[in-house]
């Protein structure tokens, strides 16, 4: 039954990015919905996109495992990102009507600078992007009951977000954020309440949590190696 809840929530996200393609006129509609997003829409992209699946099964993971340290980069290096792009490039960035970070750098430095830094843009974002997709595809394997194998969860999803986002853009991806910031937000508190009840409440996790040391270890030790990996970390921005 859970399959097919799956099965309809892609066929309308698909649907919707592909209906959302029909206001792309030029490049300006694609890279950046033509500069006209609304504040929620915003937020939401924001939102959807930093909060994926990566974030959702990923993050608790590493936290049980390893504890604040293992965490440092995301969320807490992510959240420094975006509050720092906020205060101090967003509002000249869109003043200055430029589609990408690239052109910013193009502008200021040239064209090899533009290309330098894109490229770096694009291999930081790999290790980011395999992690949504291998968590899409072990979301689909187990919803399935593992009829859909692991490998062909990965390949559906990466799929189903290609199409939408190479006819639509930006209005394809803004539009579909929003609506999964929805059903993120109204699943997690779900989820969140379902696992308060069981477990007795947040104060018996969080004192569990804080017994197991999962809260000591966030800072570096006072060596050299540890700071630079902390630093490192803490750079993902």
């Amino acid at each position: 039954m859970l399959i097919w809840f799956v099965i309809i929530y892609w066929v309308v996200s698909v649907g919707i990015g592909l209906w959302a393609a029909l206001r792309v006129k030029n490049t300006a509609d694609f890279a950046a919905a033509g500069h006209s997003l609304p504040l929620p829409i915003v937020t939401a992209t924001v939102f959807a996109t930093w909060f994926g699946s990566e974030a959702v099964l990923g993050i608790p993971a590493t936290f049980l495992k390893e504890g604040l340290g293992g965490i440092v980069s995301d969320p807490f290096g992510s959240s420094l990102c975006l509050i720092l792009v906020g205060l101090f490039f967003a509002r000249h960035l869109y003043n200055r009507r430029m589609l990408t970070i690239g052109d910013f750098f193009r502008e200021k430095y040239g064209r090899t600078v533009e290309v330098l830094v894109t490229l770096c843009i694009v291999v930081s974002y790999l290790g980011w992007v395999a992690a949504q997709i291998k968590a899409l595809g072990l979301v689909f394997n187990v919803v399935s009951d593992g009829g859909i194998t692991q490998t062909a969860g990965m390949l559906i999803g990466a799929g189903s977000v290609l199409i939408y986002t190479l006819f639509g853009g930006m209005w394809s991806v803004a539009i579909t954020d929003f609506i999964q910031m929805i059903i993120i937000v109204v699943g997690m508190l779900y989820i969140g309440g379902e696992i308060t009840a069981q477990t007795g409440g947040v104060g018996v996790v969080f004192e569990h949590a804080v017994a197991a040391g999962q809260f000591s270890n966030f800072w570096p030790d006072m060596n050299l190696a540890s700071i630079l990996g902390f630093t490192a970390a803490l750079c993902t921005m």
